[in-house]
């Protein structure tokens, strides 16, 4: 089972912009779905964007749209997440996992739900606050 890292999260103003990224620990993430999702204090655990394994289709929540993009450089088996125009609405640890399925991921994108996704990481505190 892979084991996934998320680094990048810190503190900042309305309006900032962070960039998190997501690599795994001894495995490469190619041919996996890679999704990133967010969970804020006395929330439940939400979607935010995924990305498929060529990292060609990708899917994002209504609430980030326009705002974050996600990436992935295979060469640093890398996934990414652009967050810009942040809101304090976005402040929660992010997350990513990877997908139970490897190389056919067009359905686990286009579904893009929990329940298709394992190797969860620890996770990155995002906080954004003035």
């Amino acid at each position: 089972q892979l084991k996934l890292v998320e680094s990048g999260g810190d503190s900042v103003q309305p309006g900032g912009s962070l960039r998190l990224s997501c690599t795994a620990s001894g495995f490469t993430l190619d041919g996996y779905a890679i999704g990133w999702f967010r969970q804020a204090p006395g929330k439940k655990r939400e979607r935010v964007a995924c990305i498929g394994s060529s990292g060609s289709r990708r899917n994002y929540a209504s609430s980030v749209k326009g705002r974050f993009t996600i990436s992935r450089d295979s060469t640093k088996s890398t996934v990414y997440l652009q967050m810009d125009s942040l809101k304090p609405e976005d402040t929660a640890v992010y997350y990513c996992a990877a997908s139970y399925v490897r190389w056919n991921t067009v359905a686990v994108v286009t579904t893009f739900s929990e329940r298709d996704f394992e190797s969860w990481g620890q996770g990155t505190q995002v906080t954004v606050s003035s």
